[in-house]
């Protein structure tokens, strides 16, 4: 692709992004203010499914959108069994701001809506952060541990906000989306936070955790979720943009919710060290799954 069709493919996917964006957001939010205004949970549940219809037509604006990309090739494994009727919750590794349009349009049909854990920077990003308040998305704060240390009363405040939003996720089918992570990789922070993995960052449990805690049984499944841009590992997102993407791989392992992942967090330390093991275990697979993937498409164009 030559420079000048990229900078254009650029400009016009941006200006269509935000279209998209607009056109699906504000009808979510005049929605998300009369839930405010009227206080009747007959009437919450009737727009938090138009909320959720509206979500499902801005997954299908970005699909038409990748579409608009000829050299686009999906590889895609494990979408068999998933029901949109049931409750998910769906953990991934985060590599790009690609990766929630890849999830949202490769899942919109096969899933409830993904509901994710946001920054909490995200809330002031113009439509998208009142968008996502209004679909009852968890904003979730960072602090670093000398803050922690300055500010104990602080402490805990994320699994808080965990359990008051995975509650109202219990009336209809919902998909909850946490990168565990909770950053995108770098090789930088992996150095910074002296990852064990080679291309992930260690994963935190306590998001993962109180979401199970909280809504209990009523997951039917857990979706592991690995994403991979084996030809575009830099700069996915920026690639999408420009039409340079060419490749997107994603694997699906649906793993059973048993008893052994239920337990409180936050006081067992047992459970904590327990569970902290089971998704280092399942990061360590991950990890090397997305070696073999890399190193697939590295000899397929040798």
């Amino acid at each position: 692709m030559s420079r000048f069709l990229a900078v254009a493919t650029l400009i016009l996917s941006v200006l269509l992004t935000i279209l998209v964006t607009i056109f699906c957001s504000v009808p979510i939010i005049i929605a998300g203010m009369l839930k405010l205004l009227i206080p009747l949970p007959a009437v919450w549940r009737a727009i938090s499914t138009f909320c959720n219809f509206m979500m499902y037509c801005w997954c299908e604006g970005l699909s038409l959108l990748l579409h608009l990309n000829p050299y686009l090739k999906w590889d895609v494994e494990g979408l068999e069994g998933l029901d949109k009727k049931n409750w998910y919750l769906l953990i991934c590794n985060h590599h790009s701001w690609a990766d929630i349009v890849v999830l949202c349009v490769l899942f919109r049909k096969h899933i409830p809506m993904n509901k994710y854990f946001l920054k909490q920077q995200l809330a002031w990003v113009p439509f998208i952060g009142l968008a996502c308040w209004a679909l009852d998305m968890p904003f979730m704060r960072r602090y670093s541990r000398s803050y922690l240390l300055r500010h104990p009363e602080r402490r805990g405040k994320d699994v808080e906000t965990t359990r008051r939003s995975c509650e109202k996720f219990r009336f209809h089918p919902t998909t909850i989306v946490n990168f565990v992570e909770g950053s995108r990789f770098t090789e930088e922070k992996r150095q910074q936070t002296r990852s064990s993995f080679k291309n992930l960052l260690s994963p935190k449990a306590a998001g993962v955790a109180m979401a199970l805690n909280v809504l209990g049984k009523q997951f039917d499944k857990l979706l592991d979720v690995t994403l991979c841009y084996p030809e575009n590992d830099r700069t996915p997102f920026f690639d999408m943009l420009s039409g340079k993407l060419t490749r997107i791989v994603v694997r699906v392992n649906l793993l059973p919710v048993d008893e052994a992942l239920h337990g409180d967090y936050v006081n067992d330390k047992n459970f904590k060290r327990s569970f902290q093991q089971w998704l280092n275990k399942l990061w360590l697979g991950k990890d090397e799954l997305i070696d073999t993937i890399k190193a697939e498409y590295k000899n397929a164009g040798q």
